[in-house]
């Protein structure tokens, strides 16, 4: 597929999403839309006020026998929080077993006695939904970094936060499928905000919903089917520095199959020299439902990445030349090219009261990556899953049980060789094998001891083994293997206060295993690289009224053995991975909305406020070196904040800031510092749920020169180059169409 030009690919995918809804509207009926919220889920987002169209019935209906039993399982729940009215099916509709819908999911994740949120993608998809900040960037608590283009650094709780490329400490998956490679490490390249239904985010412990135990918790990014999407969507973006995007998708249902598909493409010039990017995926899926209580999905993804990499600069680079690369990565044209296809499968059975998911999956990867050496290695994934929830009453007592078993083993094929310049493979410089398996058991319980009051308990069970072959002798044999085997439990509890509002609080452990590219033999049976381990307090509360949504949680994390990625000025571009002893992160998470002057000037329109606050407090403790000093890449204040116009008929405007109050340090010695800053940015647009709508958005109006994201060292000084500047002011605009 390389070799065809990239004109010629776009035209390829958008004629062959043509082809392929045509044949499919003759047997499918209209796709409905999602049921349009009186208030947005607490992910703080302005409401969409006007109501969207009723949605249009599917064939293959649910048996009535069936509804009422479901129904009279419902009716003897214990009180939860009011969620938004669940999408209208229409007479006749059957909703996907395998793939909850967006209220579904709501109310699901309002179980975990914990920091988590629901973004769907009314709040995401009247945007470029170019990054993953576009989709996440107004949860509070999920820092995202741009390094440059597409490419972030994401971090919840300080996950991963000193990592100069790539990322680790979140379990990301596409519905429930893991998307990092075995060993826990995972790009971005292949996250399109365009292909979402909505996204999961549980923060910490608390995304042991999918066996995730990591520091950061998981985030889960779920496709619609042909059930709940549109019958046909095409949408077209475009802005500043040479920013193009055009996306085609198509969905639908024809008795018991249902299917979903969609392709993008797009290109980027780069704000900064030697940033160029274009990329190609294809995301679909194929449901088959047998009857009511069984149903069977396949999900295919390929991905084709092509991008240039403009290396990090120094403070007076950043701030004075922030469209400059650094000469060292343009003279060696480092790039990162990634080829990866995917294949899974989910299984849902019903068997009344008990639910059973399970699937497997296989990823193949190829990454064809110049830097200061040439690496080029071949990844292969496979594994399985299976997970069981059992909803019952037990003595009178409500008790909900959440059991599951992850599989998840891989192979990375790697060869480095030196850069000679221009992006050319010189002599061969090292040559692995890495073999990582994951094994992990986990379950969660939740017994009612009051209608409204919830006892949580739970842990994970992980197995992992790192084994390490050394194809190249020449300096040593560096071959070996290690197991880990941490155990994680967690107990919490949540009170549903009133339907709407919750309070909540957990104490929960969890554990991280090295990932390859930082992993060093000492000798042929140990590493000197341990897993980090935490323990977490939390406690918090959410809730919504007629006019406002709320959600804060607090935290702290005593972690021992934090992996710290600290670069050496020898190998700029790349990290060696350290334990630090102890350290603490610690913090607050907000988001809160308001809406005021209501009907101001026309029936039924508003004012919207929204803030998403994150506070981290993250230092090292009593340290033999840095003492107390703040660990570093990490804003200790971060804001954004907007006031949003909504009216009926779905036109919206508003202002909005994006707030770093206060320096944070590049270094563990606290030496060099990033400076504060602040963006002012502007969007309108037009939305009623069908048809066409569109959107202008400005960003960085005042040109504001920044520093977005940095490396991290142990001390920094004036020359040394770990920083990636802020995109200058910027432009978007587009257009999208819905049946």
């Amino acid at each position: 597929m390389s070799s065809i030009p990239l004109s010629s690919r776009r035209v390829l995918l958008v004629s062959a999403a043509a082809i392929a809804s045509a044949s499919m509207f003759g047997a499918s009926a209209q796709a409905q839309s999602e049921a349009r919220d009186p208030l947005p889920p607490v992910t703080v987002q302005a409401p969409d006020q006007a109501p969207r169209p009723a949605a249009r019935p599917k064939p293959r209906a649910t048996s009535s026998a069936s509804r009422a039993v479901r129904a009279a399982n419902r009716s003897t729940a214990p009180a939860r929080p009011a969620a938004a009215p669940a999408i209208q099916q229409g007479a006749g509709t059957v909703p996907s077993l395998t793939v909850p819908t967006a209220e579904q999911a709501r109310r699901e994740i309002q179980r975990t006695p914990g920091g988590v949120a629901l973004v769907p993608d009314t709040a995401f998809k009247n945007s470029p939904a170019n990054t993953i900040k576009d989709a996440l960037g107004w949860v509070p608590g999920v820092l995202i970094q741009q390094r440059w283009g597409p490419d972030a650094r994401i971090s919840i709780r300080g996950s991963g936060l000193s990592r100069a490329y790539g990322n680790r400490g979140i379990n990301p998956s596409m519905d429930g499928i893991p998307i990092s490679t075995a060993d826990g490490l995972f790009d971005l390249y292949e996250i399109d905000p365009t292909a979402y239904r909505y996204i999961e985010v549980y923060k910490g412990a608390n995304g042991l919903r999918y066996g995730a135990n990591s520091l950061g918790g998981a985030i889960n990014f779920v496709m619609p089917t042909g059930r709940d999407a549109p019958e046909f969507e095409a949408r077209v973006d475009g802005g500043s520095f040479g920013y193009l995007k055009s996306q085609v998708a198509t969905g639908g249902v024809a008795g018991a199959v249902d299917w979903y598909m969609t392709m993008s493409a797009q290109r980027e010039d780069g704000y900064r020299e030697h940033s160029k990017t274009d990329a190609e995926r294809l995301n679909a899926n194929v449901g088959y439902q047998f009857s009511p209580d069984v149903e069977t999905r396949f999900y295919l993804n390929v991905s084709r990445w092509r991008a240039q990499i403009p290396g990090e600069v120094t403070k007076d680079q950043a701030l004075n030349s922030p469209r400059a690369a650094n000469p060292v990565w343009v003279q060696q044209d480092q790039q990162r090219n990634i080829d990866s296809v995917r294949v899974a499968n989910k299984t849902t059975l019903r068997f009344g009261e008990t639910s059973v998911d399970f699937g497997a999956f296989v990823l193949e990867r190829h990454v064809m990556h110049p830097i200061y050496q040439w690496l080029d290695f071949h990844v292969h994934d496979y594994g399985g899953f299976a997970r069981a929830t059992d909803d019952r009453f037990i003595g009178g007592f409500r008790n909900r049980l959440i059991t599951g078993v992850n599989i998840q083993n891989g192979t990375i094929d790697i060869n480095q060789y030196w850069n000679v310049g221009a992006a050319t493979k010189g002599p061969l410089a090292a040559s692995y094998l890495w073999k990582s398996q994951n094994v992990s058991a986990y379950a969660d319980n939740s017994f009612y001891v009051l209608p409204n009051v919830a006892v949580v308990t739970g842990a994970q069970v992980l197995h992992a083994v790192r084994d390490q072959q050394d194809r190249y002798l020449a300096n040593g044999d560096q071959s070996g293997r290690r197991a880990y085997n941490p155990f994680s439990p967690k107990i919490g509890v949540l009170w549903d206060v009133d339907p709407a509002w919750q309070v909540y609080g957990n104490i929960s452990r969890s554990a991280e295993v090295p990932t390859y590219d930082v992993t060093t033999f000492a000798s042929p049976a140990s590493t000197d690289i341990n897993a980090q381990t935490a323990t977490t307090y939390e406690i918090g509360t959410r809730g919504r009224r007629p006019d406002l949504t709320w959600d804060v949680s607090l935290y702290r994390a005593e972690i021992r053995n934090e992996l710290q990625c600290l670069t050496s000025p020898a190998t700029p571009g790349a990290c060696t991975i350290r334990n630090a002893d102890r350290t603490v992160h610690q913090g607050v998470e907000a988001g809160l909305g308001v809406a005021f002057l209501q009907s101001s000037f026309a029936q039924d329109d508003r004012f919207w406020f929204n803030v998403a606050y994150t506070y981290s407090d993250f230092r090292f403790d009593g340290d033999a070196t840095w003492g107390n000093n703040r660990l570093p890449a990490v804003p200790a204040h971060y804001v954004r904040a907007e006031v949003l116009y909504k009216h009926a008929s779905g036109f919206y405007a508003g202002p909005n800031v994006e707030w770093m109050p206060q320096a944070f340090f590049a270094d563990n010695a606290n030496t060099l510092t990033v400076d504060p800053y602040a963006l002012l940015n502007f969007k309108l647009g037009y939305d009623d749920g069908t048809g066409w709508s569109g959107y202008i958005e400005g960003r960085n109006l005042l040109d504001k020169r920044y520093i977005s994201t940095t490396i991290a060292v142990e001390t920094a000084t004036a020359a040394s180059a770990l920083f990636n500047p802020g995109i200058g002011r910027a432009v978007f605009a587009g257009l999208r169409y819905r049946m």
